[in-house]
């Protein structure tokens, strides 16, 4: 009887238990029309969580971390119900605190080429009747200098339909070190060639809901223009056919020198060489796959840079293959030299044959040009890529451009790349040696015009010359006039505007205006991830594509179902994929939800099921090897501290980085 009586007890213990658990585990409030889909929104700055709706209610989390990303479990008044986990609250935030944000995807402003800076619509009807404006171009101006007079504290004008504006021209970009968040919450795709978006802006400088753009304490300009320094490295390729070109880099380096001899900036410019060929273990007789020839050095050090690189020789063996690991040079550019005490970044690769592919066993890198790319641009390094084209290499040519503009391609479109016409060594090298003083010689024009708190001119468009020279001329301006932005809203400390939500084109509404042929982009998509969920992703994405090798071979179909579903999962709602990375939202009935409604895409993620079957198995094991070469990437993502964002947290794990959508499955 007292066994009995004892089991009844603990059976009713383990119910109460049971009941308590269910109880304490809830779930979010669905986004309107969807089954599985959950409502989340993104912590502004200064966010706190209460214990309860009411007014007076405790404050139980005084300081949330900056876009924190929560779901929503209940609304009553002006507080949302949130928490972290999918299953569990922790208490109330006030409405205007956090945006709601249907998915992953936030919005970056380009680099400072050419266009004009991003307007914020107050509302979708303003831009629209702005777009379709027949005098488009000069309403534009018109806002534009309506809230540059509003900032000098004159008028403005009535019923101003544009609520905030990037810095102007004058002041500086935003900082690409800068961290801030723009959550995409909807698209109008109704005009070709742009999206009109819906954003938020949030910056932690400011309180999230502020209008306008803040700008911070303004510094003399000679003050802050006499720190602008410009560090030139040149990238070559040093195999046997390159000789006349290594001899020409020097030439090139002395005639700058010479210049700078003259200049009261001489030590503000400095020069890097580094040295790169291809496998040593597939071509032992190469001596090295990269090499740094010689660091930094201004003109005051100009003899130990000459000496370097006259010491330099082209290799006395061929490699196994024509493609060089030019990927390798340029990664021990970035790693190696010393660019931290220079504002100005400009690397200026040369080579006469096209890269190794991520995929060749013998890379060194194991990432594609559109990888290392971002890597470059990671680390504020802006690269020309110099092709020599002579007529041995004619069949590699349309490769080796190919690769070298999507290297050489800016976030806004444009592409540094310069075709050197080698039809002989000697037209070739004189051609370079051209094209090579005069980028230099622009780049020398950023820091004497930035020392004398001069302004550069604003390019007017992407380079149209057919002449080498004149191409290079206008890239450096183009390069250079984007660097002083940077450089000048670096110091003055520009923030992104601050607003609750706004409208934006994602491209340039001037260059629109002007029926500009592609005009540039003025905000591309990111994906907001965790360390932790970056982490996770190239893990499965790892197990995947080993599974999609084995599958090649097996005739098996599991792959594509797999690789969407990540993509799926890490665009829309990466916790729940850090939840459940073996997730297939193929098999369970889902996958169109998570893609339904997606702002922007990536390249795999747009991909149908019928476009994966109907390719070859060679365009198939192109996709395979391209997403391979992105999860290399995200090897150089963990240990970029530079970009990590941890808003004083110590667990590396939460730290959050803007991983482009292009970088994402």
């Amino acid at each position: 009887m007292y066994s009995t009586l004892r089991n009844v007890i603990v059976l009713a213990a383990i119910c109460l238990v049971a009941v308590a658990a269910q109880a304490a585990e809830r779930q979010p409030l669905l986004q309107e029309g969807k089954k599985t889909l959950f409502q989340r929104v993104v912590t502004h700055p200064g966010a706190q969580i209460y214990a309860g709706p009411e007014d007076g209610a405790q404050v139980v989390k005084p300081n949330v971390k900056t876009f924190t990303v929560m779901y929503v479990y209940g609304r009553q008044g002006s507080r949302l119900e949130v928490g972290v986990a999918s299953n569990a609250a922790e208490g109330w935030v006030e409405a205007a605190s956090v945006t709601v944000w249907p998915q992953a995807i936030t919005m970056l402003f380009t680099e400072r080429t050419s266009r004009s800076p991003v307007l914020f619509f107050k509302d979708h009807d303003s831009l629209v009747a702005t777009c379709t404006d027949e005098k488009l171009d000069a309403r534009v101006r018109q806002f534009l200098d309506a809230l540059r007079a509003g900032k000098s504290g004159q008028p403005v004008l009535q019923d101003l339909p544009v609520i905030a504006a990037e810095p102007s021209d004058e002041e500086g970009a935003v900082s690409r070190n800068r961290f801030y968040l723009m959550p995409v919450l909807q698209v109008d795709n109704q005009f070709q060639g742009t999206k009109l978006v819906e954003v938020a802006s949030i910056d932690p400088g400011t309180g999230g809901g502020a209008k306008g753009v803040a700008t911070g304490p303004l510094k003399p300009k000679n003050a802050q223009s006499q720190e602008l320094s410009t560090a030139i490295a040149f990238v070559i390729d040093t195999t046997i056919s390159m000789r006349p070109y290594i001899e020409q880099a020097l030439t090139v380096v002395r005639n700058i020198y010479d210049a700078l001899e003259k200049s009261p900036n001489k030590d503000k410019v400095a020069f890097a060489v580094v040295a790169f060929r291809n496998s040593t273990e597939a071509s032992p007789g190469l001596e090295y796959t990269s090499k740094l020839v010689s660091d930094f050095k201004t003109v005051t050090d100009r003899e130990s840079l000459e000496q370097a690189l006259a010491a330099v020789r082209e290799a006395t063996s061929s490699s196994h293959s024509y493609d060089e690991d030019s990927m390798a040079g340029i990664k021990a550019a970035v790693d190696s030299l010393s660019w931290k005490n220079y504002a100005s970044r400009v690397m200026l690769l040369v080579s006469d044959a096209g890269p190794l592919a991520g995929s060749d066993k013998y890379s060194s890198t194991h990432m594609d040009p559109s990888e290392v790319a971002d890597y470059l641009r990671a680390n504020n390094i802006w690269l020309t890529a110099m092709h020599v084209k002579s007529p041995k290499g004619q069949k590699n040519h349309p490769y080796a451009e190919k690769a070298y503009k999507s290297l050489a391609r800016m976030s806004d479109g444009t592409v540094s790349y310069l075709a050197i016409n080698a039809a002989t060594p000697q037209s070739g090298a004189a051609q370079f040696e051209k094209v090579g003083k005069a980028l230099a010689t622009g780049y020398m024009g950023l820091v004497t015009a930035t020392a004398e708190g001069k302004m550069l001119q604003k390019p007017a468009e992407q380079p149209k010359s057919e002449d080498p020279e004149e191409q290079a001329r206008q890239l450096a301006q183009i390069s250079g006039y984007a660097m002083q932005l940077e450089f000048l809203g670096s110091r003055r400390q520009n923030q992104a505007p601050g607003v609750v939500s706004a409208w934006i084109s994602d491209t340039d509404l001037i260059a629109l205006a002007g029926n500009v042929a592609n005009p540039p982009l003025s905000a591309y998509p990111a994906v907001l991830l965790t360390k932790n969920q970056l982490s996770d992703l190239s893990k499965r994405l790892k197990i995947i594509l080993d599974e999609a090798t084995a599958s090649m071979r097996l005739g098996s179909t599991g792959f594509f179902q797999s690789i969407i579903s990540a993509a799926a999962q890490m665009t829309r709602d990466p916790s729940k994929f850090s939840s459940a990375p073996g997730l297939n939202l193929s098999q369970t009935g889902v996958l169109g939800e998570y893609l339904d409604g997606l702002p922007y895409t990536s390249d795999i993620i747009s991909m149908t099921e019928s476009d994966w079957y109907a390719k070859t198995v060679g365009e198939q094991t192109q996709i395979i090897n391209k997403l391979r070469s992105r999860v290399a990437r995200y090897d150089e993502y963990d240990k970029d501290r530079a970009n990590w964002e941890s808003f004083g947290s110590p667990n590396p794990g939460d730290w959050v980085y803007r991983v482009p959508l292009t970088a994402l499955p």
